[in-house]
């Protein structure tokens, strides 16, 4: 009882006319109050960021991102925004008024220079994007300029955000996993959660309706009841031949596999071994035994993306696949499914090499918002030895930050194995990959005695 009467004090401190948004049209009484907004946005990110240990982390930022809209220009702004304070609005233009520095300085004021890094990245950096430390262009985006308009910012709301800095969690350390290497992947995980939940939340007080067409997909336990009746009605029709006696040794061999921990697994099947079907079982079978969220199917070529993604829809059903890449046909989305390609919050999705990869290292929130849900997950990377060569470093360091530290399974699936550099040692799952090349073999090579003399290749 008494935590609430502080809180509601600390409510009352922060301003019941400080709002984080408006609604055109509407009297201030329908507006969204910060302190809502701030509460709803840190529960939901705190909830994302459980999954890699970081739940107080995403808590303090979400508290932190918006402070500075207690700042009378802010709400100053809001009401000529909506025509309620026509002498005191100053015309500026939308989004000229800065929120978001006055966080990130209450971070650094709060927890140290070194400790208040991660949250005052965050803070700096939830609508332009995470911003350099130190200046690259000359310009005054960085991290070291925004903290410097933030203090001036600070003060001037000081006494309004003494209740919101009594809600951060002081003492926190960042998990184990963090070292001087893997710091920007952690940033923008806990990045990605206060981002996605800052989208949700706004979208939920101004587009009700569009919010509603969100989630509802079905768990991932009821997709493998889906999947186990099709399969079967595949094995029902398939001949006794000895191409199908080796498909359905494969797809035992991934379903035996399935209670495996999570890790780095290597699916090595020649061509016309039943790959796709096979790793969509292991795929499936693991994270359900291993509490994954969801799959995440990679492949390198937007034509082979549409083949995958057109068997996995006659499996699942049209609505609970999402592609999302660059040669996508209008025709195939829905609003439903634009929806969950932001932030990739369906249980099954279809994407790009890039699209992936790109965004483990992006920096902008609308790029950023869907890594925390590549936690926990479980992510097939088809035709594995397509990976860049130029970008192997970065994504072979994806792909073990991703094992080690963030409770992802990896799938390399390929007829032509790699041999990636990754720190985890991939676990193969065909007991004897080259016995399986020797049965499915269809091609004989017949070189000639001497392959100098061209008349001997007629």
């Amino acid at each position: 009882m008494t935590d609430r009467l502080h809180e509601e004090k600390d409510r009352q401190t922060l301003g019941d006319s400080c709002f984080a948004h408006s609604l055109p049209g509407s009297p201030t009484e329908k507006w969204q109050p910060l302190w809502d907004h701030l509460e709803r946005v840190a529960r939901a990110a705190e909830a994302c960021a459980s999954k890699f240990d970081s739940a107080d982390w995403a808590w303090n930022a979400a508290w932190l991102h918006d402070a500075g809209k207690a700042a009378d220009e802010f709400q100053t702004y809001l009401l000529g925004q909506n025509g309620l304070d026509d002498e005191a609005y100053d015309g500026a233009a939308p989004g000229r008024v800065n929120h978001s520095s006055a966080g990130a300085a209450l971070a650094h004021e709060l927890f140290g220079e070194f400790a208040s890094l991660p949250l005052a990245f965050i803070a700096a950096g939830h609508h332009a994007g995470l911003p350099d430390y130190w200046p690259a262009d000359g310009g005054r985006g960085a991290l070291q300029f925004r903290l410097e308009e933030g203090k001036i910012d600070l003060g001037r709301i000081r006494l309004k955000v003494q209740g919101l800095a009594a809600q951060l969690r002081r003492g926190i350390r960042p998990p184990g996993f963090v070292k001087r290497d893997n710091f920007h992947l952690w940033v923008r995980m806990i990045f990605s959660c206060l981002a996605d939940a800052d989208f949700l939340d706004t979208e939920r007080f101004i587009q009700p309706d569009q919010s509603t067409r969100r989630g509802g997909y079905p768990i991932l336990e009821e997709l493998k009841s889906a999947f186990d009746t099709h399969i079967g009605e595949v094995l029902a029709r398939a001949a006794s031949t000895p191409v199908n006696a080796a498909r359905q040794e494969v797809l035992a061999a991934c379903r035996a596999a399935a209670p495996l921990t999570s890790s780095l697994f290597s699916l090595t099947v020649p061509t016309g071994g039943g790959k796709t079907l096979s790793s969509v079982a292991f795929a499936l079978d693991h994270a359900v035994l291993n509490g994954k969220s969801h799959i995440i199917y990679v492949i390198p070529y937007t034509s082979i993306i549409e083949q995958t993604a057109e068997v996995l829809r006659r499996i699942f059903g049209d609505e609970h696949v999402i592609e999302h890449h660059s040669n996508l046909d209008p025709e195939k989305e829905t609003p439903r499914s634009r929806l969950a390609s932001e932030n990739w919050d369906a249980p099954v999705v279809v994407t790009t090499n890039v699209q992936f990869f790109e965004s483990l290292y992006a920096a902008r929130p609308g790029r950023c918002r869907k890594l925390h849900n590549i936690a926990h997950s479980v992510v097939v990377l088809d035709e594995a030895q397509l990976l860049p060569p130029q970008w192997l470093s970065p994504c072979v360091e994806a792909i073990d930050q991703l094992v080690a530290n963030y409770g992802a399974t990896l799938l390399l699936s390929t007829a032509t194995q790699p041999p990636l550099p990754t720190r985890t040692k991939a676990r193969e799952i065909v007991p004897n990959p080259q016995g399986l090349y020797d049965r499915l073999r269809r091609t004989a090579y017949t070189l000639p005695a001497d392959i100098t003399r061209p008349s001997d290749w007629d």
